[in-house]
């Protein structure tokens, strides 16, 4: 991925009444050096981040990325970023991806530099990946254990586990797995058997006409993307529900989707080699609602 543009905020308390956040921004050289040595987001990983998909020049669910943001800065202990100001930089960014086709912006907020000022915070655009083939063709999944149970993220909250959290080594691990074993992703599952969520999107099944997701309480990241379909489906008539799904639910579904911002709908078309249905006719309508602007 190419970096079309960057800026570095300068952050503004959460109770900033200001309107215009302008002055607080600072455009830097997306190929040059920026970080300090010190930085805790590339020391520790110690910060969070939110990856939104702009559509023709459109930032698609800004207020569902900004909520996030500040669900995960609470969890994280950081400071409550002004939703305003970061809203404002978004704005600004998104005028900097393609006007015709797809981009991505990122969010970032980290601890800053051990020892130094904090926090640290910036925004990228970029141009983003072509995921035709995803969503057309669909993807294979693995199931792989996370390596805790249903119940560990309300027992041990400190494993930040619902947050969205720069240290993605374990969701880039889990991906170089699922391709050792011959797919295109993962999905995690709990080591007491429940289904969880893929390593960078959100899982959707439809059981009998019922589209159902596994529910965010067991330390699962909400996914914005899934909730604006669930919002879309419910205004068609359909019924979406929140459930533990146990994995053995996974090779009952009618279909299943992997949903996130940028790839948006992937069809699933097997799982740890068992093939799955395809719903070629609702992927297709899933991605044309997804590609529609949306706030």
């Amino acid at each position: 991925m190419t970096w079309r543009f960057a800026l570095v905020l300068e952050p503004a308390a959460s109770d900033d009444s200001r309107t215009d956040f302008a002055d607080g921004f600072r455009e830097i050289d997306p190929s040059a050096p920026a970080l300090s040595v010190g930085e805790l987001s590339t020391q520790r990983g110690d910060g969070i981040f939110e990856s939104i998909g702009v559509v023709n020049g459109h930032a698609q669910e800004v207020g569902a990325h900004l909520e996030r943001l500040a669900h995960s800065a609470g969890l994280c202990d950081l400071p409550a970023p002004n939703l305003a100001q970061w809203r404002q930089a978004v704005e600004v960014a998104a005028s900097h991806c393609p006007s015709d086709g797809e981009g991505v912006i990122k969010l970032i907020l980290s601890r800053g530099v051990e020892h130094g000022p904090a926090p640290t915070a910036w925004v990228t655009a970029a141009q983003a990946a072509d995921n035709t083939a995803a969503r057309e063709r669909g993807v294979r999944l693995v199931t792989l254990d996370r390596g805790y149970s249903l119940d560990t993220p309300a027992r041990a909250p400190w494993l930040l586990l619902g947050a969205k959290t720069l240290s993605y080594a374990v969701n880039m691990a889990a991906i170089r797995e699922a391709k050792r074993r011959g797919a295109d992703d993962a999905i995690f599952v709990s080591s007491d058997g429940f289904v969880l969520e893929a390593p960078t999107a959100s899982l959707v099944l439809r059981k009998d006409g019922r589209f159902i997701t596994p529910a965010p309480n067991a330390g699962i990241l909400h996914g914005t993307t899934q909730l604006s379909l669930f919002d879309h489906l419910t205004e068609l008539g359909h019924e979406t529900a929140y459930e533990t799904v146990p994995v053995s639910a996974l090779a009952g579904a009618d279909a299943a989707w992997l949903l996130s911002s940028v790839r948006l709908a992937a069809p699933i078309t097997a799982v740890d080699g068992a093939e799955m249905p395809v719903d070629r006719e609702s992927t297709a309508s899933f991605n044309d609602y997804l590609l529609s602007p949306r706030d």
